[in-house]
Formats: C-alpha cells, sequence, structure tokens
C-alpha cells in the first residue's frame, strides 16, 4: 500500500511533526515499506494458534508495600537536614507549576 503525500503529512500532523519536503518523500516509501510488510503478515493463517504476550514464561514479580519506620533521633536528625521544612512537614518544590 503505497501512502500518499497528503497521507504522510496527515500521520505527521497527527504525531505532531514538522517535515521538510524531501522527509516527506522518504517517510512516505518507508511507511509504504512497512505496511506492505504488515499486509504480508495479515496473510498468514493463524486459525487454532493461542495468543501469547510474551515466551519466556517470566511473571511480574510484586512485593506487597510494607511500611517501615525509623527510630526517633534518625527522624529528627533527617528532618533537621531538610532545606526547607515546617515544623515536622517536609516542603519540596511543585510538580505543577
Amino acid at each position: 500500500m503505497a501512502l500518499t503525500k497528503e497521507e504522510v503529512l496527515h500521520i505527521a500532523k497527527l504525531a505532531r511533526l514538522e517535515l521538510k519536503e524531501e522527509e516527506v518523500e522518504k517517510f512516505r516509501t518507508q511507511l509504504s515499506e512497512i505496511l506492505e510488510y504488515v499486509g504480508q503478515l495479515q496473510k498468514v493463517d493463524t486459525k487454532g494458534i493461542e495468543p501469547i504476550s510474551q515466551i519466556t514464561g517470566l511473571q511480574n514479580v510484586v512485593r506487597e508495600d510494607r511500611v517501615a519506620g525509623c527510630e526517633a533521633d534518625v527522624r529528627d536528625e533527617m528532618i533537621k537536614q531538610f532545606p526547607k521544612r515546617k515544623n515536622d512537614l517536609l516542603e519540596t518544590l511543585g510538580v505543577f507549576e
């Protein structure tokens, strides 16, 4: 399936990419080749084949969250070293500004 220049420009717009004229032709060729390859894969008969997400047999190992406290003197020492604090609260920079 050969993509047109307009289709490549539309894809670039969706991806928020600004392409130069020579890049449009380069990507048109490359994306067309990718689509042709995917087209070949779609012709493969997969009836009776069970879908898999990975082949190694590994599983995600998730540990249980545990709260671990510390001694009062260690805690007080950490709070003293923090640059911005209000009593026992530590002040950090905002994530969203």
